[in-house]
């Protein structure tokens, strides 16, 4: 079972993407509101997820900060970046996200990045 940690500064974000991975078999290993949450949490861990889920504009530290704590600490982590900002990109994947989702999005998109993820 793929293990997940979502990063999104809205609760109904987080508990939307909770309850859609819990229900397509995904076990949720943690959560955070901002990056700064995220990274701290992540450090924390003793079980560190298969993929975390990370949104961009968050308070305190934003995303791409977060992702490049986060491979910094485990440069085989595997991070799905999501953003409304597609200008944003780049920075993402120069920070160490191995894949990026535009929002919006639909939800079969995101399992179908999380799939391809599992399998390397």
């Amino acid at each position: 079972m793929t293990s997940v940690m979502i990063v999104d500064d809205e609760l109904f974000i987080v508990e939307l993407y909770r309850d859609i991975l819990q229900l397509r078999g995904y076990k949720i290993v943690g959560t955070a509101f901002d990056g700064e949450e995220a990274v701290k949490r992540y450090v924390s861990s003793a079980e560190k997820p298969d993929i975390i889920i990370m949104d961009h504009r968050m308070p305190v530290m934003n995303g791409v900060e977060a992702t490049k704590e986060i491979i910094r600490n485990n440069p085989a982590q595997k991070i799905i970046f999501v953003s409304a900002d597609v200008l944003i990109e780049s920075d993402a994947r120069n920070a160490g996200a191995a894949e990026f989702l535009p929002k919006p999005f639909r939800m079969d998109d995101l399992i179908e990045k999380m799939q391809r993820l599992s399998a390397r």
